[in-house]
């Protein structure tokens, strides 16, 4: 079939992402001797410079890791709600929602910790090595692609009237960064600098791994903390028309650490599918596949209407569980009775020969699901926030993501690398959004806004609540085949995330392979969709009750069936949905595979 790129094979590394500057400072890492793990450092790093309105270093990252020889394990990135962060609280402050920007939106930031922890346990490289890519381009320079600019202009008049740090970085001298011209963020680079030089004077022994322990110590209880403080401390313009000041504290920071579990997995037709747990979206990645028929050989025709509509009904079944079951809520959070034969036998007679246009949890183990107030409200069409296609939300907040009429309005970041000794990874950087927060004048970064995700009433696994991670759409993907990890992969997009990677996981399952490794390209490269049936996971939290945004790519007899079976079929651009990226390793063989996505013009797959 034709693809807009081969599929990269090789033998020695392979890594993909969404900026083509993240992909090739992560193998000039491997290049240099380094690891995987040492690679994806980098990568993520340069990430936050070169995507700063996708991610930053006061966002989240979780990480799925295979190290070679070793479990598959989980690590992270996800802050918890600091310990002022209570329903309470907010609720006394007028507010029905947690705002969709602003400090009061900020969790424990994340994902700088995780990194760290990444090099130290897995890594091999010091920390300057790994650091030195962002800094250069943060230091000199790095020509912008067109979605900074154009995030700019819709922050503008916020960044002009109420965010003057984030209008000195994002637009000097009145102009936003611009495609062909070099845009610098010293301030940003200066603080690496500075950390670096702090961690090598404290660090006790000027080991590698000393270094990066001095450097977390930096973050958390030294300049970084306390400018990160001082920034929750300001009065601050969000979406709720007003200034609120954060609740995030020194002690927040220095109490929290990112840290290590075990993958949600799930057995299907000799893959095992890995994925975070229940405080994140991952596991209705793994419901989907459950839903499916348990013999491979009565699924649809691959890419038919038949396909699409068991597809998407089955999300709008596993997404409605996400919002009646998923959060950081430990054993209250039933994600093995969520996969169960016996669950999913009852929950797959619910998918009809016509769309489904009702929010319908289950109950799993007899219990009685629960739904937010809001939930309710927006699925009964309660709410003037029940249809987010028409972009409602107010400019800067939520998680970028694509429109339900196939408009692009921006996406978070990805990285998938695996190296020639087998060790492999996914991870999704998010957060600290450059239109999330004003940029800390000291740092050259914003504060992130990841607690608008969690609900502002009590008893829910999703309640805000001190010390718990509001559940996350953010979810890298593993794959092992007998056992043996041989697919990492993962895309931007928010809600659309484990929409977009479940088509992308069975073309490569079910399609024909391409010079005898998987065709992770082509499966890439397909029509993809997504639906907005259920409560959206960012500011206002609006849904549209039987949606369907489709690439216009799609066959138009599929198309008019779609519709006839009652989807709200909406058609948007060729190339609208989905950024995904992906790398394999055969086993047997040794040979490696790469591909990235082409929509959106950045992300790009490296290797040999």
């Amino acid at each position: 079939m034709f693809t807009t790129r081969p599929t990269l094979q090789g033998t020695f590394g392979m890594v993909s992402s969404t900026h083509w500057l993240a992909s090739q400072s992560a193998m000039a890492v491997l290049e240099d001797g380094g690891n995987a793990f040492d690679a994806a450092v980098a990568a993520g790093f340069v990430l936050h410079v070169v995507e700063p309105h996708l991610n930053g270093p006061a966002g989240e990252v979780p990480i799925i890791l295979a190290p070679e020889g070793e479990e598959v394990r989980v690590l992270c990135g996800q802050g918890c709600a600091p310990a002022g962060a209570t329903v309470a609280h907010y609720r006394s402050l007028g507010l029905e929602l947690v705002p969709g920007t602003g400090p009061l939106a900020a969790a424990v930031p994340g994902a700088f910790d995780a990194w760290m922890l990444l090099l130290r346990d897995h890594g091999t490289k010091p920390l300057a090595d790994v650091l030195k890519y962002a800094i250069g381009y943060a230091e000199d320079g790095h020509a912008p692609v067109e979605r900074v600019g154009e995030t700019v202009e819709t922050v503008r008049e916020l960044f002009e009237t109420e965010w003057p740090s984030s209008a000195e970085v994002y637009l000097p001298g009145g102009v936003p960064p611009r495609p062909g011209e070099l845009f610098r963020n010293p301030a940003l680079a200066a603080t690496w600098r500075r950390l670096l030089a702090e961690a090598e004077s404290a660090a006790a022994d000027g080991s590698r791994v000393a270094l990066i322990e001095a450097a977390r110590e930096v973050w958390r209880g030294g300049f970084v903390a306390e400018a990160l403080v001082r920034q929750a401390g300001r009065p601050t313009m969000d979406t709720s028309g007003e200034r609120h000041v954060g609740t995030l504290s020194a002690d927040d920071l220095r109490g929290w650490s990112a840290s290590y579990e075990d993958p949600v997995t799930y057995d299907w037709n000799g893959w095992t599918l890995c994925k975070a747990g229940g405080w994140s979206q991952g596991p209705a990645f793994l419901q989907q596949f459950a839903l499916l028929p348990r013999n491979i050989a009565e699924l649809p025709a691959y890419g038919s209407a038949e396909y699409v509509h068991l597809l998407v009904e089955g999300c709008k079944l596993a997404m409605a569980d996400r919002e009646a079951w998923y959060g950081d809520a430990g054993e209250d959070v039933p994600v093995r009775e969520l996969l169960s034969v016996e669950y999913n036998a009852l929950r797959r007679r619910l998918v009809g020969d016509k769309a489904s246009y009702r929010l319908r949890p289950g109950a799993p183990g007899g219990r009685t699901p629960r739904l937010s107030a809001h939930a309710d409200a927006v699925a009964s069409g309660e709410t003037a926030g029940n249809d987010t296609w028409g972009g409602t939300a107010a400019a800067g907040a939520g998680e970028p993501t694509v429109a339900g009429d196939g408009g692009t309005r921006g996406d978070t970041c990805h990285i998938d690398i695996v190296d020639r000794w087998g060790n492999m990874l996914s991870a999704t950087p998010s957060g600290g959004w450059l239109q999330s927060n004003p940029v800390v004048p000291e740092l050259g970064f914003p504060l992130g806004t990841r607690l608008q995700m969690a609900w502002l009433e009590e008893g829910l696994p999703n309640s805000l609540t001190p010390g718990r991670r509001p559940r996350t759409t953010l979810s890298p993907s593993l794959a092992l085949k007998d056992g043996v990890p041989v697919l990492a992969f993962g895309t931007p997009g928010g809600d659309q995330q484990d929409q977009w990677q479940v088509h992308f996981f069975l073309g490569v399952a079910l399609r024909d392979a391409v010079r005898g490794g998987p065709d992770l390209q082509g499966a890439i490269d397909a029509p993809n969709w997504h639906t907005e049936s259920f409560p959206g996971s960012f500011h206002p939290r609006g849904m549209h009750p039987g949606s369907l945004a489709v690439e216009s790519r799609t066959d138009p007899e599929v198309v008019d069936e779609l519709r006839r079976r009652g989807h709200d079929v909406v058609v948007g651009g060729a190339w609208s949905e989905g950024r995904l990226c992906a790398v394999a390793r055969d086993p047997r063989s040794g040979v490696l595979s790469a591909a990235a996505n082409a929509r959106g013009m950045q992300g790009y797959a490296v290797g040999r």
